[in-house]
């Protein structure tokens, strides 16, 4: 299979990622080929089936831009009882996490690549989500870029349409500046309340896993903030 084959990055005028794509190894490449079919989920732009494409009905997590998936993994593993939705437009991550999860059979994973805005908007119905997790998405340090960042007000308030009251948004990164902007956008965001407290961060939760990528900001003197909002009644 060439790259031309593989499940598309659609492009449109407001993203929630800037496409780097590296080389896939042949690995990564060959994931594709065997369990795109498994694993993937192409998109349409009609609103999804999921109970349909996990065999059950349960809990839905989305996590956004999972890099190269060692947490979609880990918490594939360790958290059964949920189904786990990931969104990532870079084929070597995708590639790297479908190995990763023939290699156990898992069962309660699905991935799709594409943009995560259209999925949201497209694919899942309102309430359908019970978490969403965003972690270490690209700060955009330049103020100029801020603008390109995905924590936005009018973002925020789409993840309030897909996820049911009561649900959770947990967002982390290390780029102080970032969590800063993090936390003023959604403490002003009328769907969302702060489980921690008005205006404070929260303890590092022990679902997210300390990753390859977090170990070489910590090691760099980065401060790591997370954030954990709950969905408001309507």
């Amino acid at each position: 299979m060439t790259d031309d084959t593989l499940p598309p990055a659609h492009p449109r005028h407001i993203r929630s990622f800037v496409l780097r794509e590296g080389r896939m190894t042949p690995a990564q490449q060959r994931a594709f080929e065997d369990y795109w079919t498994r694993y993937g989920i192409d998109y349409t732009g009609r609103v999804q089936d999921f109970a349909a494409h996990f065999g059950r009905q349960a809990p839905l997590v989305l996590e956004i831009g999972f890099g190269n998936g060692e947490a979609l993994a880990w918490a594939s593993e360790h958290d059964t009882a949920r189904d786990f939705l990931g969104v990532e437009v870079h084929g070597p991550g995708v590639g790297r996490l479908m190995n990763t999860l023939a290699a156990r059979d898992a069962r309660n994973v699905r991935i799709y690549r594409h943009d995560a805005v259209e999925v949201l908007e497209n694919e899942l119905a309102p309430g359908t989500l019970s978490e969403v997790r965003i972690w270490f998405p690209d700060p955009w340090h330049k103020a100029r870029h801020h603008k390109r960042r995905i924590i936005q007000p009018e973002f925020v308030a789409l993840l309030a349409t897909r996820v049911a009251p009561g649900g959770l948004l947990h967002l982390a990164t290390d780029w102080q500046p970032y969590a800063e902007h993090m936390l003023e956008t959604l403490e002003a965001a009328p769907d969302w309340r702060n489980a921690t407290g008005p205006g404070q961060y929260a303890a590092k939760p022990d679902w997210r896993i300390e990753t390859r990528f977090e170990r070489r900001g910590l090691a760099l003197g980065h401060g790591v903030r997370d954030l954990l909002y709950r969905r408001v009644e309507p």
